[in-house]
C-alpha cells in the first residue's frame, strides 16, 4: 500500500514535470490557437506558469484517483492541499527571489518550476500516509475544478495585476 503510493507520486512528478514543460511550448506550437490557450500558457506571466503547473496535477489527479482514492479516503482533500501548495510555491518564490536581486534568470524559474511540481507529491503522500481528515471529498473536488475555471477564464478575460502580466512583452492573456 505505502509502496504504491511512492510509485504513483513519483509517477504523478515525472507526468507533471514533463506535461508542464510540453504546455510551456504547446500553445505556440499549435499557431497560438485559442482553445489550447484554454490549458497551455500563452504567454510568460507567472499566472501562465501556475497554469503549466495545475494542468497536469489535474490530469494526473483525475487519473490517480481511478486507482488510489478508495484507499485513501481522504485523496481529494490530500490534492486541494498539494496543489494549492504548489500553486503558491510558483509566484512566493519567483518573487521572493527576483525582489531580493533586482532580475530574473531563466534556469532558476525552470528550477522554481520542478520544485514546485515537487510540492504536492510530498505533501500529498505526508498527508494520505498520515490519513488527513477529509469531511468534504466533493467539496475538494469542486475547488480543484473551479481553479481550472478560473485558470481558463483568466487566459481571456486578464485582470491587470502583475501576476498575470507578461514581463516581456507587457501583456495580459490572449
Amino acid at each position: 500500500m505505502k509502496r504504491s503510493l511512492y510509485r504513483w507520486q513519483v509517477g504523478g512528478f515525472l507526468f507533471t514535470a514533463l506535461g508542464g514543460v510540453l504546455l510551456h511550448f504547446l500553445y505556440d506550437w499549435t499557431g497560438q490557437n485559442p482553445a489550447v490557450g484554454l490549458f497551455s500558457a500563452v504567454n510568460e506571466s507567472i499566472w501562465e506558469h501556475m497554469k503549466l503547473l495545475y494542468v497536469p496535477l489535474l490530469v494526473f489527479s483525475l487519473i490517480e484517483a481511478h486507482f488510489l482514492s478508495k484507499e485513501y479516503p481522504a485523496f481529494w482533500c490530500a490534492k486541494l492541499w498539494g496543489t494549492s501548495a504548489g500553486l503558491v510555491t510558483i509566484p512566493l518564490l519567483y518573487y521572493t527571489y527576483t525582489g531580493a536581486l533586482g532580475f530574473s534568470a531563466d534556469w532558476f524559474n525552470i528550477f522554481i518550476y520542478f520544485l514546485a511540481a515537487a510540492v504536492p507529491f510530498s505533501l500529498e503522500t505526508h498527508l494520505l500516509r498520515h490519513h488527513l481528515p477529509c469531511r468534504n471529498p466533493k467539496g475538494a473536488v469542486a475547488a480543484l475544478l473551479a481553479l481550472g475555471v478560473l485558470f481558463a477564464l483568466f487566459t481571456f478575460f486578464t485582470p491587470h495585476f502583475p501576476l498575470f502580466q507578461d514581463p516581456l512583452t507587457g501583456t495580459y492573456g490572449i
